[in-house]
């Protein structure tokens, strides 16, 4: 690739311009179909643009929904999450930070194979990534104090996860049972030989009584 980075044209941070949103597609269309290796670059950042991913999932763009799918898809394609704690777009030559309400990806479908230790539960996102859960993709069960629910998350890669939408939650939650896990029993899922935890078995019979 012979890209100059100072090229203000095609820079990632053009984007407030008229033809910014072109640059920006262009730039990352370059960097190679499916999940870029983002982790790989080091490029130097150049700002943050006027970019959300909602709770839903839905991408803005100067506060207008992005609503062409393979867009979105390609943008996706070149996120990380850093140490920071924030979210960039990354190529070989540029990183721009963009805003993210919960997390970048939603699960909205989930499919279980085999049983017991055998089980293994695979979770589809909302721009086509599809990660079996396990220790490369571990599950964190997160409560939500303000409405006394649960938010499920799935590791994507890097950094990246997928908040589990509800209706999945409720059928990944089928298949949990009660299992002793350091002394205590919790309710939890199986998959890919590796336990996750939900919450404490007694806690999951006081909400049932």
């Amino acid at each position: 690739m012979t890209e100059r980075a100072d090229d203000p044209e095609a820079s990632l941070t053009a984007a407030t311009e008229a033809h910014g949103l072109e640059a920006l597609i262009s730039r990352a269309a370059r960097a190679g179909k499916g999940p870029a290796p983002v982790e790989r670059w080091n490029p130097a950042f150049c700002g943050d643009l006027d970019m959300e991913i909602r709770q839903d999932g839905t991408w803005f763009y100067l506060g207008t929904p992005i609503g062409r799918m393979p867009l979105v898809q390609l943008f996706s394609s070149v996120l990380r999450k850093d140490e920071d704690g924030k979210t960039y777009l990354v190529t070989p030559v540029e990183k721009v930070g963009i805003r993210v309400v919960d997390a970048p990806f939603i699960a909205v479908e989930m499919g279980v194979s085999g049983a017991g230790d055998g089980q293994v539960i695979t979770f589809r996102t909302n721009v086509g990534d599809v990660v079996e859960a396990g220790p490369d993709h571990p599950l964190r069960f997160v409560d939500e104090d303000a409405t006394g629910g649960l938010k499920p998350y799935v590791l994507v890669r890097g950094r990246l996860e997928a908040l589990v939408a509800r209706p999945v939650m409720y059928e990944l939650v089928e298949h949990g049972e009660e299992i002793e896990v350091g002394g205590r029993r919790m309710f939890a899922v199986r998959s890919r030989g590796a336990v996750y935890p939900i919450m404490p078995a007694e806690k999951l019979q006081r909400l049932s009584a």
